[in-house]
Parts: structure tokens; C-alpha cells; sequence
């Protein structure tokens, strides 16, 4: 039964199981291959995070007085539009309502 599971696993992992070995660390015969993997790994996370913050000094952050401004007219809109909707709902139900 241990040769049918590790028949659908890769060839360095079959070795590793059908082989008997010693419990020793980095016995595996891959062990070479998966720590270049990690490194190579670990260095693209590396890369990744200092372009981020090279990009992130690039930008133009907006001054305290936009950011208000940009509020105001986000809340201000949104009420109208609120108000706006809620006439149209209000009258299109009365309208219904006369006609039914």
C-alpha cells in the first residue's frame, strides 16, 4: 500500500519514500534544489517589497485641506442624490397607488 501512495507523488519524493534513510536533518537528496527555491523566493519577496516602497516615495500624497474638500463634496452629493431618489420613490409610489 506505501508504493501505490508514493507512485502518485514526484520522483525525489518516491526516493525519499521507497529508500530507507536515517532520520537525520537534510537527509532528502532534493535538499540542495529546495533551499535555492526558498532563497530565490525569499529574494523576489525582497525585491518586491523594496520597488513597493520606492514606488510609494514617487507619489503625490493630496494636503489635509484636499482630502476635506474631496469629503465635503463626496457627502454632500451623496445626500442630494439621496434626497433626489427618495422624491422620485415617494412620488412614483403616491402615483401607483392613485392609479390602482
Amino acid at each position: 500500500m506505501n508504493t501505490v501512495w508514493c507512485s502518485f507523488r514526484p520522483v525525489t519524493l518516491m526516493v525519499e519514500c521507497r529508500s530507507p534513510k536515517p532520520n537525520v536533518a537534510s537527509s532528502s537528496l532534493a535538499w540542495p534544489v529546495s533551499y535555492i527555491y526558498q532563497e530565490l523566493i525569499m529574494k523576489k519577496i525582497v525585491k518586491f517589497c523594496k520597488e513597493s516602497v520606492a514606488e510609494l516615495k514617487k507619489v503625490v500624497w493630496p494636503t489635509r485641506e484636499d482630502v476635506g474638500q474631496s469629503t465635503k463634496v463626496v457627502l454632500i452629493s451623496t445626500v442630494v442624490i439621496a434626497v433626489i431618489l427618495g422624491l422620485m420613490d415617494f412620488l412614483f409610489t403616491k402615483g401607483m397607488t392613485a392609479i390602482f
